[in-house]
C-alpha cells in the first residue's frame, strides 16, 4: 500500500467504523458510468464539512486492484447496481490531497516540484518491469506505464482547490496550477476517471473554464449527484428516530439545502442536511452551531460587508426570511473577482452561507445554524440597528403572546425606522419588517410566509415546533393604508385558520397595517383558545 498509489481501505474503514456511518456508496454508480468515457473528467464542489473527503476515500477503497474490497462494500447499497462487480478493484488509484502538499512548501513551484517527486518515486517502484523514456516526467512515465499494462488509471484529487482559497490574488501561482493539471490530464489515454472535489468550482479565465474539459457539479447545479451532497431528509429522519432526537428541530437547525437533478422523467429535488451538524447533534444529543466551529465567522464578514450594489439590504432582507434573485454566470470561481453583489451572494453559495434556487434563481439563508453566523459576523461589524432589531424581538415576541397590540406596533415601528433600507412600498416590504422584528420568534416556531389556505394566502403563520407546544401558533395578516381590525376579519372571512387544520392548540390572530399618510402602524391581537375544537 503507497502513499499516494493505491492507498487500499483504511481510511475509508474509519467511517465504516464511525458510530453514525450514511451509505452514500450509490455515487460509485455514476462514476462507474463516467470510466473510459469522454464524461471521465468529474469535478465536486461543496462547502466544508459535507462529506468530500469521505467520498474519495470510498472511491479509493472500491477502485483499488491492490485489494480485496468486497467484505467492505458487499452490504451497501452500490453492492446491488449493475456495475458494481465489473469496476470493484480493477484500477491503480493515485489519490491525493493538494492541501498536504501546499502546506508543506507554501510555494507553487515547489508544491508542484514535491508532488511530482512523490509521485513518480511511487509509480516507479510499483512498475518495476517498465522501461521508462523519462523517469523525471509525471506525464511521460504514466504513458509509459499505460502503454505497457494497458490500465487506465483512478485518479482521485482532494481539496483541488485549496490554492485559490489560500493564495487568492497570487494570479500567476493559479496560472500555474491549472496549466499543471491541464497538462497532467487533460486527452490523456492514461486517465479512466479523474474525481476532483473542492469548495469552489472550476477557475474561469475570460469566458472560458481553464479544465474545460470536467464536467461540474456544484452547490448551484448538483445534477445527479445531488443525494449525495449532504445528508437527505429521510436520512436525518432515520438517525432522530435512533438517537431518539426531535426531527422538526433538526430540520430547523440544519435543513434549507435545496438542490435539484434533472432527468426526461422530471425534476427531482432533494432537501439536504449539514452532514458535520447533524452528525455533532446526534452524537451529543443536543443541537446547536458545529457546522462553524471549523472557521471562524470572519470569513463571512470580509464579504457581506462590501455592501456593492446594496448587498447589505440583501443581506437584511434574507435575515428576515426573504429571497434575493440572482445571476451566478458572472461569477469567475475565485474569492477576489467581484463586478457585482451577485458575484459575493453566489461565493456565499459555494461557501454554505446561502442556499439557490435553481428554479427561480433566488438564494436565501438555509437554516437556523447558518443564520447564527450571519448574527456573529454582524454583531462585530457596524450593522447596530439590525443587532438592536434582532435583540428586540425577544421583547417583541413577548408583547405578541401577552396581547399587548400597543407594543407589538411600537416595536415594529422601531423596527423599521432603524432599519433604512426596509423602506415600505408595498405589503412585500411590510413582511420583511414584520420578519425581522420577530426574528426571535424561530426559536419556537416554523415560520411560513404566504401559506395556502381556505381562499387565499395567510400572509404570515407561526407553527410551534413540537417541543414548544406550550406557545400558541400565530396567524399575521398585513394590510398597506387599511385596517388592523380589517385584516383580523379578512383571517376569519377567507378561512386562512384552515392551513392549521392538523394544529392542536392555542391560536393567536393578529391584524397589522401601515398607514402611509401617518406612517404608523397599528395592531389588533385576538386569542382562540382550544383551536381544534374551536374548528370541529
Amino acid at each position: 500500500m503507497g502513499s499516494y498509489l493505491n492507498t487500499g481501505s483504511s481510511a475509508f474503514k474509519i467511517a465504516l467504523n464511525s458510530p453514525i456511518f450514511v451509505d452514500k456508496s450509490k455515487l460509485l454508480h455514476y462514476t462507474n458510468r463516467a470510466i473510459g468515457t469522454e464524461q471521465r473528467f468529474l469535478c465536486v464542489s461543496r462547502p466544508r464539512r459535507f462529506g468530500k473527503s469521505m467520498t474519495v476515500n470510498m472511491m479509493a477503497a472500491y477502485y483499488d486492484c491492490t485489494e480485496d474490497s468486497s467484505a467492505l462494500f458487499d452490504q451497501l447499497a452500490v453492492s446491488t447496481v449493475s456495475s458494481y462487480q465489473k469496476h470493484r478493484n480493477q484500477y491503480h488509484v493515485i489519490k491525493i490531497n493538494i492541501q498536504d502538499f501546499l502546506s508543506a512548501t507554501h510555494h507553487i513551484t515547489k508544491m508542484l516540484a514535491m508532488l511530482q517527486k512523490y509521485l513518480l518515486l511511487e509509480l516507479i517502484d510499483e512498475f518495476k518491469d517498465v522501461c521508462f523514456r523519462d523517469e523525471n516526467n509525471l506525464v511521460q512515465v504514466m504513458r509509459d506505464i499505460y502503454g505497457k499494462t494497458g490500465q487506465p488509471f483512478i485518479i482521485l484529487i482532494d481539496e483541488w482547490d485549496c490554492l485559490f482559497r489560500e493564495y487568492t490574488k497570487d494570479q500567476d501561482a493559479q496560472k500555474k496550477y491549472l496549466d499543471f493539471l491541464r497538462a497532467w490530464l487533460k486527452d490523456k489515454d492514461y486517465v479512466g476517471l479523474a474525481y476532483m472535489t473542492g469548495i469552489l468550482p472550476i477557475k474561469k479565465y475570460g469566458t472560458h473554464s481553464a479544465l474545460n474539459m470536467f464536467t461540474e457539479y456544484s452547490m448551484i447545479e448538483a445534477g445527479d449527484f445531488a443525494r449525495f451532497f449532504g445528508f437527505t431528509e429521510e436520512e436525518v429522519h432515520a438517525l432522530c428516530k435512533t438517537y431518539q432526537m426531535n426531527f422538526e428541530e433538526a430540520k430547523a437547525w440544519y435543513d434549507g439545502y435545496k438542490l435539484v437533478t434533472h432527468s426526461r422523467f422530471g425534476n427531482q429535488i432533494y432537501s439536504m442536511y449539514s452532514p458535520r451538524s447533524v452528525v455533532e447533534a446526534m452524537l451529543r444529543y443536543q443541537f446547536g452551531a458545529y457546522w462553524n466551529q471549523t472557521e471562524t465567522y470572519e470569513a463571512l464578514k470580509i464579504y457581506i460587508q462590501m455592501n456593492m450594489d446594496g448587498l447589505k439590504d440583501s443581506v437584511i432582507n434574507m435575515l428576515a426570511g426573504g429571497s434575493v434573485r440572482i445571476n451566478t454566470g458572472t461569477f469567475t470561481n475565485d474569492m477576489t473577482t467581484f463586478a457585482t453583489k451577485d458575484d459575493v451572494l453566489t461565493l456565499l453559495v459555494h461557501l454554505g452561507y446561502l442556499t439557490y434556487d435553481s428554479e427561480k434563481e433566488m438564494v436565501s439563508i438555509p437554516n437556523k445554524e447558518v443564520s447564527q453566523e450571519y448574527l456573529n459576523a454582524i454583531r462585530t461589524m457596524d450593522w447596530h440597528e439590525v443587532v438592536r432589531s434582532v435583540e428586540a424581538s425577544r421583547k417583541l415576541l413577548d408583547a405578541l403572546w401577552n396581547l399587548d397590540s400597543d407594543s407589538v406596533a411600537e416595536g415594529i415601528e422601531r423596527a423599521h425606522d432603524e432599519i433604512s433600507c426596509l423602506q415600505y412600498n408595498d405589503e412585500n416590504s411590510l413582511s420583511c419588517t414584520i420578519n425581522l422584528a420577530f426574528y426571535f420568534a424561530r426559536e419556537y416556531y416554523t415560520t411560513v410566509r404566504e401559506l395556502p389556505s381556505g381562499k387565499g394566502f395567510a400572509d404570515i403563520c407561526l407553527i410551534p415546533r413540537k417541543i414548544h407546544a406550550d406557545k400558541p401558533a400565530v396567524v399575521l395578516e398585513l394590510k398597506w393604508n387599511k385596517s388592523a381590525k380589517g385584516a383580523i376579519a379578512q383571517i376569519k372571512d377567507k378561512h386562512y385558520i384552515d392551513a392549521l387544520k392538523d394544529y392542536h392548540g392555542n391560536l393567536l390572530l393578529a391584524g397589522i397595517n401601515y398607514d402611509k399618510n401617518r406612517k404608523k402602524h397599528t395592531c389588533v391581537i385576538e386569542r382562540m383558545e382550544n383551536f381544534r375544537n374551536i374548528q370541529s
